[in-house]
């Protein structure tokens, strides 16, 4: 198994190291890497999309040349999972302040964001969040995160925030709002993997 992290910008290591941590706990023989070439994507069997400045990662996915590997590989079946500015990616829809910040999104899942849909930096709290099928009471590290504001046909809802939608799934694309990667938990990778096998 080979699990791509997008490298461009954000919280690369994090997630490289939550994928290494649950692979290991899992007993999975495989290997984590970085992704800044289009040609290393097919070579995995997912991709994570960080958190991080989704406008600043969206310049760079097209400056780099890998937009296009992407939703190539996503329409193949790849598993994707995007995290924090990475749902805000994957969503088709975006508010006003993602028009505003020229996002370019990949749209592959069918859902609406809002961005910093909690407030600023100052503003970021952790909150125990119930994930279907994920599972009950994981740490939600919320930092400047957006919310998903609707989802579409096909795309379920797997976790709200009283009644803000924080996590949801589309066939082989994952979306969390929030940082699994700054917790010790690893269920939400964990869950990602597993749909790999």
């Amino acid at each position: 198994m080979k699990v791509g992290v997008l490298a461009v910008q954000g919280a690369v290591v994090e997630h490289m190291e939550s994928t290494e941590k649950t692979m290991d706990e899992l007993g999975l023989d495989g290997e984590v890497v970085r992704i800044r070439k289009r040609g290393s994507i097919p070579d995995c069997d997912g991709l994570i999309i960080p958190g991080g400045e989704s406008s600043t990662i969206s310049r760079l996915i097209d400056k780099f040349g890998l937009r296009e590997k992407i939703l190539e590989e996503a329409e193949e079946g790849m598993q994707i999972m995007g995290t924090c500015a990475g749902s805000i990616l994957l969503a088709s829809e975006g508010d006003e302040a993602v028009e505003r910040s020229d996002t370019k999104l990949l749209k592959l899942m069918d859902m609406s964001v809002e961005r910093n849909a909690f407030g600023r930096q100052k503003k970021s709290f952790e909150k125990q969040v119930d994930l279907d099928g994920i599972g009950r009471e994981f740490p939600g590290v919320f930092i400047r995160a957006p919310a998903i504001t609707g989802c579409g046909n096909g795309c379920r809802v797997l976790s709200k925030l009283e009644d803000t939608i924080i996590a949801a799934e589309d066939e082989n694309k994952l979306a969390m709002v929030f940082h699994p990667e700054l917790t010790g938990d690893t269920r939400v990778h964990e869950y990602f993997l597993e749909k790999m096998k």
